[in-house]
């Protein structure tokens, strides 16, 4: 099931292989059968759809920040679920941009952000992931492991034709499975730092073995987008636990 308030009903979705079968309707009457869709032409509109809401950057709502504030600065959020429903709702919704010009919430967020990806022990985490449906994440990079990059307002402005089947993904959402995603070799990013920087950055590594910042960054940006990585599994491959 998926749900947006954009959409009012539900989609219904029935999987074969790479194809879907996706039936709307609202609480009363069946409105559209599409029958079977490739899957890949359904995530895109879908994206295109939940972004459009999203035109304008906003500030954090009465309900995000009541979240932020209900602990002390250091104190780690909950890590939403994709195995609980309302978590998941959260999870597949597209974020907005945030308006970071005097935004007295961002430095407190921010805190509870980086002490929840340190208590976690991951490499990357996304707002939305902790309840917040705006365009912010963290990671680390593969050539400086002990600093974490705070990620406002990004996008991939660029990337590579080529793409690679990086190993072993995983996320603190999906906890104790990992598979085999797409990704691009190398992207081309935008984003605004915790201090307002704008920072212009070509990041590669797409192996454990050499470093993973790119593939790191396309996984949290993924989030922002209301997708999974398990969206985007090679072909032929299966999620493992």
């Amino acid at each position: 099931m998926f749900h947006h308030e954009k959409f009012v009903g539900i989609i219904e979705q029935r999987f074969c292989k790479n194809y879907i079968f996706v039936i709307y309707f609202d609480s009363k009457n069946i409105i559209m059968t599409t029958g079977f869709l490739p899957l890949k032409i359904v995530l895109v509109f879908f994206i295109i759809s939940l972004l459009s809401s999203c035109e304008n950057t906003h500030g954090f709502s009465q309900k995000e920040q009541e979240l932020i504030y209900s602990e002390s600065e250091n104190s780690p959020f909950r890590v939403l679920q994709i195995t609980n429903y309302d978590d998941s709702l959260l999870l597949r919704t597209a974020c907005c941009d945030i308006d970071i010009r005097d935004n007295h919430d961002l430095k407190p967020f921010i805190s509870r952000l980086k002490a929840t990806l340190l208590h976690e022990n991951g490499i990357g985490i996304a707002a939305p992931q902790v309840g917040i449906s705006k365009n912010i994440f963290l990671f680390i990079p593969s050539e400086t492991p002990d600093s974490i990059i705070v990620a406002i307002n990004s996008k991939i402005i660029n990337r590579s034709e080529k793409t690679i089947c990086f190993e072993r993904d995983g996320c603190l959402s999906i906890p104790d499975k990992t598979g085999n995603s797409i990704r691009y070799s190398w992207v081309e990013v935008e984003y605004y730092n915790e201090n307002g920087v704008l920072i212009k950055q070509r990041l590669e590594g797409h192996s454990r073995k050499t470093g993973l910042t790119a593939v790191v960054f396309q996984h949290e940006y993924d989030h922002l987008l209301g997708v999974l990585f398990t969206d985007k599994l090679c072909e032929n491959l299966e999620m493992s636990e």
